[in-house]
């Protein structure tokens, strides 16, 4: 019988040039025609954990409680690296214990999480050494959303151990915050880990190395090739340039740092 819990959301660096999103789904298939698999981007480029990380967070709040989000993003994938299941109060997260799901887990702790050790719920107790994906990750996120209870899956581990990404926190500084360049996306808008909450009811500039922007709120109340700062709809200070690119302007590179003053 298969439960409410029924969808899997699914983002990996695959692109779809190859077989492997198709490869992914048709094992989940095989064990639960009836789940409906949502991709939420197979663009990452490869190996980017820090590009997964933020859109897997960005995204999770707009799908149904208990979704199961399938996350294959894995560099390390074949060595000592684990391979997890959490659970959280949006529902469950299934991939590599390398960090991708901290941002996520930032926003809404984890409630338990386990080890992917039992191959009673692999594809095969044999795996690949460089698609787990398809041998382990898959078929436990179609297993867990088909019902599965979690601690079934494996060994139950302590969700303070699981591994995070070594990205700069923003820090209150006097009457403004210091944080980074989390994400760029696909226009080179550089989107900031500073919340819009920080700079809320207030008047507020933002300073990107020797570069003071001018605050505005959307894109097109200044000239073409001006850049900006906003607050993006992900709810994040962003630095923009109207129908241009921020990262080929100001050469700016996830980690970098960005101020906010009032």
């Amino acid at each position: 019988m298969v439960s409410d819990t029924s969808i899997v959301a699914l983002l990996t660096d695959f692109g779809w040039q190859d077989a492997y999103v198709g490869i992914l789904r048709g094992v989940m298939a095989g064990i639960n025609p009836r789940l409906a698999v949502i991709d939420i981007t197979h663009g990452i480029s490869p190996q980017n954990l820090t590009a997964a990380r933020f859109c897997l967070m960005q995204a999770y709040p707009y799908f149904p409680a208990g979704t199961t989000f399938l996350t294959v993003v894995d560099p390390g994938v074949g060595s000592q690296r684990r391979g997890i299941a959490v659970q959280f109060p949006g529902g469950y997260l299934v991939g590599p214990d390398n960090g991708v799901f901290d941002g996520v887990l930032s926003q809404s702790p984890a409630i338990a999480a386990v080890s992917l050790t039992n191959a009673a719920y692999w594809r095969s107790s044999q795996t690949s050494f460089t698609f787990q994906g398809r041998d382990i990750f898959a078929p436990v996120a179609a297993h867990l959303a088909s019902g599965v209870p979690l601690y079934c899956l494996g060994d139950p581990i302590d969700p303070n151990s699981l591994a995070q990404l070594p990205l700069p926190a923003a820090v209150a500084v006097g009457e403004g915050m210091v944080g980074c360049i989390q994400y760029i996306d696909s226009f080179g808008n550089l989107i900031t880990n500073i919340p819009a909450a920080a700079v809320a009811g207030k008047a507020w500039s933002v300073r990107l190395g020797e570069v003071l922007l001018p605050v505005r709120q959307t894109y097109s109340e200044v000239d073409t090739g001006e850049a900006i700062a906003l607050i993006g709809s992900h709810g994040w200070v962003e630095i923009a340039v109207n129908q241009g690119n921020a990262q080929f302007q100001f050469q700016s590179a996830v980690g970098t740092q960005v101020s906010v003053s009032s």
